[in-house]
């Protein structure tokens, strides 16, 4: 036996990727770490490339990963536990330290329960896979993740049993919310608290207005899902995310550790008969290794200064510099989509500008994402910006310097 075929056709199809403008480029590899001092947050040395690197283009909003107590916590449980679990959860792979994260995250999205994954993609796909039975009808915004659109599919959601609203679009769920057939006993509304391509939220408040009219047509009503990853702990005043921006509630709450946290893993919150129906039918939650105790310990650490004072400082530092950062690109005739998250995306509209506009800002320092066509509409090209509680005011100058001598050029 031979892979020479294969690889063969393995070629092709990634040329293929690279002609329709999908391929990833080479992955940077990140090869140390330099702290902040004085004016100047942290930054980053890259394998190959000369000088240190703002980053921005990365989701630890809280800039917790380096925390002291966050570090303490992960090496004092992976010496008591070792570095990783051993088994699943249901095989005795479940730690103190699991039942103790899930504890916390519970309290801090205000939920009776919570379930930890090891990611909030398989979260997601493990939840399609609990909530999905023979009449269940899905209901999604256009623009969602690729795990939820993932998590239809692998919980075989028939085409005849889901559908699309516009994004964002309160009348155009009422309409989908209209047409689901006789019979259906289960509705579930599905949508992002924040889209993580461009940084606006979800009309959480004005859905949930509207589903509470269709509640009572379904033997198990409607139910909203909302995956808030990049919510939660990145905006509102306590940081609370998309709920406590608009004032409602989701039915359900998907997040993750990996993003505001600095941790590692998602997880899902609700009450406590929905969270025993996922640790009992959930396939991405019954057949995988769980976190590593040093991830749940970390993650417990991190959410609890995210839930105090310090946590608030860092909260109040990163609306300040989103501000500043969103108030220098209109200062600079640059166009963006308004909000309040740390996501600001630069619209630049042209697939060769975007890229050498991510080029110029490598050159001189900052590590960005470009979104070309076919990965947005052809339009949209975008340069996605995230900005981070360590960033400080002279970081965001600098970025801003370098737009304007790219927007020029």
């Amino acid at each position: 036996m031979s892979l020479d075929k294969l690889n063969a056709a393995l070629v092709k199809e990634v040329a293929e990727l690279e002609q329709e403008g999908r391929a990833k480029a080479p992955e940077r590899v990140i090869a140390g770490y330099v702290p902040a001092s004085g004016a100047r947050g942290p930054r980053y040395r890259l394998r190959g490339a000369d000088g240190e690197f703002i980053r921005m283009n990365s989701n630890s909003y809280l800039s917790l990963s380096h925390h002291p107590a966050v570090l303490d916590a992960a090496d004092e449980a992976s010496r008591e536990f070792g570095a990783g679990p051993g088994a699943v959860r249901f095989i005795d792979g479940t730690s103190a330290h699991h039942v103790a994260l899930e504890e916390r995250i519970a309290r801090f999205v205000g939920r009776p329960a919570a379930r930890a994954f090891n990611s909030a993609y398989t979260t997601t796909l493990g939840l399609a896979i609990a909530l999905t039975g023979p009449d269940t009808y899905w209901i999604g915004d256009a623009l969602n993740h690729n795990c939820i659109i993932r998590a239809m599919r692998i919980a075989n959601v028939p085409k005849e049993q889901r559908a699309i609203f516009t994004h964002n679009d309160v009348a155009d769920l009422a309409r989908q919310l209209d047409a689901v057939p006789g019979g259906t006993g289960r509705v579930i509304v599905i949508f992002d608290g924040i889209f993580s391509m461009r940084g606006d939220h979800a009309p959480l408040d004005r859905f949930a207005a509207l589903v509470a009219k269709h509640d009572g047509r379904f033997r198990d009503g409607v139910v909203m899902v909302m995956d808030d990853s990049h919510g939660v702990g990145a905006y509102g005043k306590t940081g609370r995310g998309t709920e406590e921006h608009t004032g409602a509630r989701a039915d359900v709450l998907i997040g993750t550790f990996g993003k505001a946290f600095g941790v590692n893993g998602g997880f899902v919150a609700g009450s406590r008969e929905l969270v025993e129906a996922v640790r009992q039918k959930a396939d991405t939650y019954i057949y995988t290794n769980p976190l590593g105790a040093a991830d749940a310990a970390a993650a417990v650490a991190a959410i609890g200064i995210a839930d105090g004072a310090e946590g608030r400082e860092r909260l109040a530092n990163l609306k300040a510099r989103t501000d500043q950062f969103r108030q220098g690109l209109a200062d600079l005739g640059l166009e963006s989509i308004p909000g309040p998250h740390p996501v600001v995306p630069l619209l630049v509209r042209d697939t060769a500008r975007t890229r050498a506009m991510v080029k110029g800002l490598y050159v001189r320092g900052v590590l960005a994402v470009g979104l070309t066509s076919p990965v947005v509409p052809k339009g949209d090209e975008t340069i996605r910006f995230q900005i981070n509680a360590a960033h400080t005011a002279a970081d965001v100058d600098e970025v801003l310097g370098s737009l304007g001598e790219l927007n020029k050029s």
